[in-house]
């Protein structure tokens, strides 16, 4: 039974094609599986547990009802979703993960990130960040009406936007010295994560001169790729 690994699908009412691939997904390969791994940006801006979208709750079945079937969902937040909650977990199911684990896979000792943490490069993401995961930022923003959130989510995507196609490629790239003390951290000898939206398979050395491997994730507003993994192969498939 393979293990899949997915992120950066953007779930998004303007989108409804990609919305149909990931429900294609969970009712159909996702269920001979055996667990999910969905490691952030699923979609692309929650504003909080309480959001009422009707394309969130259709979502929320949908993945309550793999777990239901026994197999395990693990969400790992992501840039655009790090304020899914409790709320969100107990309603699917899913189990939350912290912003970077070590999982064993299959022998391998393997980390799982969104990636975000890995661009050190992007010093202007990076301050947001630190200041959008704190507690106080959170509570305020999330004491908000809904309609205001969903204007301050929209304003930020836009800001993002043009900022982001002002920024050097290798800017929004991983800083491979990131990626060596990360996963020399984590004692790991894989690396799987997604945020960059530049699927591909690359090895890294370590200063011990150890290879180790790192696999990126696609997004689904370029390709529907998710990675499948046995203990005979790992494969980034279009679903």
């Amino acid at each position: 039974m393979p293990i899949f690994f997915a992120s950066d699908i953007h779930l998004d009412e303007t989108r409804p094609a990609i919305t149909e691939r990931f429900l294609q997904f969970l009712q159909t390969a996702a269920q001979e599986g055996e667990a999910l791994y969905l490691l952030g940006d699923i979609f692309e801006a929650w504003i909080g547990d309480d959001d009422d979208l009707p394309l969130h709750q259709t979502v929320r079945d949908a993945l309550k009802q793999l777990t239901q079937q026994g197999i395990p969902v693990y969400f790992l937040h992501g840039n655009r979703d790090f304020l899914v909650g409790n709320r969100f977990a107990e309603e699917t199911g899913c189990q939350l993960l912290p912003e970077a684990i070590v999982i064993d896979l299959y022998g391998t000792p393997t980390l799982l990130m969104h990636g975000d943490t890995l661009c050190t490069t992007d010093t202007e993401y990076q301050a947001f960040r630190i200041q959008s995961r704190s507690p106080l930022y959170q509570q305020a923003f999330l004491q908000r009406p809904l309609l205001e959130r969903r204007a301050i989510a929209a304003q930020l995507r836009a800001t993002s936007k043009e900022r982001g196609s002002l920024k050097a490629d290798y800017i929004m790239d991983v800083t491979p010295e990131e990626v060596v003390a990360q996963m020399e951290k984590h004692a790991a000898k894989r690396l799987i994560h997604g945020h960059t939206h530049r699927p591909g398979r690359h090895q890294h050395l370590l200063h011990n001169g150890e290879s180790v491997e790192r696999v990126v994730l696609g997004a689904w507003e370029d390709s529907c790729l998710i990675l499948k993994c046995t203990a005979e192969a790992q494969q980034l498939i279009e679903v």
